[in-house]
């Protein structure tokens, strides 16, 4: 079962993503997140990757310049946009060539239609849960949605599902929803920004149950 591990910061944590068989790895270039990979730290921890595992930055409105720092230090293959237009998402994808994949942010069933305006100018639809008015980060929160909203939806684009998953609910999102590719942050931390290998090493072994 596909399976990214997000807001990696350590070696050790990386490690255990990749030791677990984790499909993607994500790299978060946002400074007001908790998760926020230094740009001096990322040659070095990009650099375990190995080349059969997507390596995902993922963005919050981000500009031009910050994209092309982040590309270039991390040696990206595939960019996560949050809080992007479609217009703007269809210029990043062209400008950059690399597999684009855009947040839908989901409370209600009728947020899921944004996920058609993006035909075209994305890739993959990231699902997640949509945080509360005025919240710092976008995502990465712990907050799930309701999954049955996604029943009947025709997706537009290849998906993958996020928002309030764990070790100990994985396995039920996925026989639910039947996503193809689940994305997990807090569900495997000890505190925000904290990864904990025991928790990355239980979400992968559940996801592929």
């Amino acid at each position: 079962m596909p399976a990214k591990i997000c807001g990696l910061t350590t070696a050790a944590t990386l490690d255990a993503a990749l030791g677990g068989g984790a499909s993607h790895v994500g790299f978060v270039f946002f400074a007001p997140s908790p998760r926020n990979l230094d740009f001096d730290a990322a040659p070095a921890l990009t650099a375990r990757v190995p080349d059969h595992v997507a390596k995902v930055g993922v963005f919050v409105d981000p500009d031009d310049g910050l994209l092309e720092q982040a590309v270039a230090v991390a040696a990206l293959t595939v960019l996560q946009l949050h809080k992007v237009a479609p217009a703007r998402a269809a210029a990043i994808r062209a400008r950059f060539g690399l597999e684009t994949w855009t947040a839908v942010a989901v409370k209600a069933r009728g947020d899921l239609d944004v996920a058609r305006t993006f035909t075209g100018a994305a890739d993959r639809i990231l699902y997640d849960a949509k945080t509360p008015p005025g919240a710092a980060l976008p995502g990465g929160m712990g907050l799930r949605f309701d999954w049955s909203l996604l029943d009947g939806f025709a997706h537009p684009l290849p998906w993958a599902l996020s928002g309030g998953l764990d070790a100990g609910n994985v396995a039920e999102a996925i026989a639910r929803t039947g996503a193809p590719l689940v994305d997990v942050s807090s569900g495997v931390e000890t505190a925000p920004g904290v990864k904990d290998v025991d928790k990355i090493a239980a979400f992968l072994k559940a996801a592929r149950s």
